[in-house]
């Protein structure tokens, strides 16, 4: 292959993050079965890099308050690239004013 992952990476990666989050919210294996009906063998599959079903993923996802990124997984093509860009701030930018170095002008520079 040309460098690109595999699907089997990809899920590698996603069971990682989805253990770190869950960690970080300081929420044990059973407590996200509690709270999403997902069996703990199917969250530890998950978390190890093997294949989970679709539904029990976007249950795990909504329960860590990941449902926001879930658009993201395959974003809308009706909107521009920019829209997914975070905003930061809506301070306008400084415009520097031109100046002529050494009072060189071109012809048609006012």
């Amino acid at each position: 292959m040309s460098g690109q992952k595999d699907y089997k990476e990809y899920i590698s990666e996603l069971g990682k993050k989805i253990k770190i989050y869950r960690i970080m919210k300081e929420m044990s294996q059973q407590d996200l079965e509690d709270k999403t009906g997902v069996s703990k063998r199917s969250i530890s599959r998950l978390e190890q890099g093997e294949t989970v079903q679709v539904d029990n993923l976007f249950k795990i996802l909504l329960a860590l308050d990941l449902g926001d990124n879930i658009e993201l997984l395959v974003p809308d093509q009706t909107k521009r690239p920019s829209f997914y860009l975070e905003k930061t701030d809506n301070k306008p930018k400084r415009v520097r004013k031109k100046t002529v170095k050494n009072g060189f002008k071109w012809g048609d520079e006012e």
